[in-house]
């Protein structure tokens, strides 16, 4: 036989053997082939009493412990209130909107709009609740706490209480 009619004769043998119902044979199989987790579809917890590096746990559960025990260690200097103002500008103008009556931009597009700062109710809480909202999050508010530094957390408040005294009256709950 000649070279050319076994090379055929392979060929032949080559496109019987192919079944395309089947999944080929992989020597070395490739990622697309693997078991895939959708991204962030299972979130790993992490071991017991552990905490992050460069972290502190925060150990207030409710409001009211927040309240009790926190006192805002900043005192109101023009530099505290500039940074305080750039911190809620960034972060709390889209909900509460920079005169803190809670008609922001994303208000104006469908968003349930926030307590206004300026209400009796919210004058009333503590800096150390404030916080622990900024913290922790309420309601439809999410947590703040990876996004902004415990410093400028305080910053914050002492701009919302000076929106407070803006909008006229006294603020019960400022330490």
């Amino acid at each position: 036989m000649t070279k050319e009619k076994i090379f055929l004769l392979l060929l032949c043998f080559l496109f019987i053997g192919c079944d395309r119902t089947k999944p080929p044979i992989q020597f070395f199989p490739d990622m697309k082939n693997q078991k895939s987790v959708r991204p962030q579809a299972q979130f790993r917890e992490p071991p017991a009493n552990t905490v992050p590096r460069k972290a502190k746990r925060y150990p207030f559960s409710d409001p009211e412990g927040a309240e009790k025990k926190l006192k805002n260690p900043l005192t109101p200097t023009a530099d505290t209130l500039n940074r305080g103002q750039f911190m809620y500008n960034a972060y709390c103008l889209p909900c509460h909107n920079s005169n803190g009556e809670g008609f922001g931009p994303v208000v104006k597009r469908g968003f349930a709009p926030p307590p206004p700062l300026s209400s009796e109710k919210v004058k009333q809480w503590s800096d150390g609740r404030l916080f622990h909202i900024i913290t922790k999050g309420q309601g439809i508010m999410s947590s703040y706490a990876s996004q902004v530094d415990p410093i400028d957390r305080w910053a914050i408040i002492l701009y919302i209480r000076a929106l407070q005294k803006a909008h006229g009256g006294k603020v019960n709950g400022a330490q």
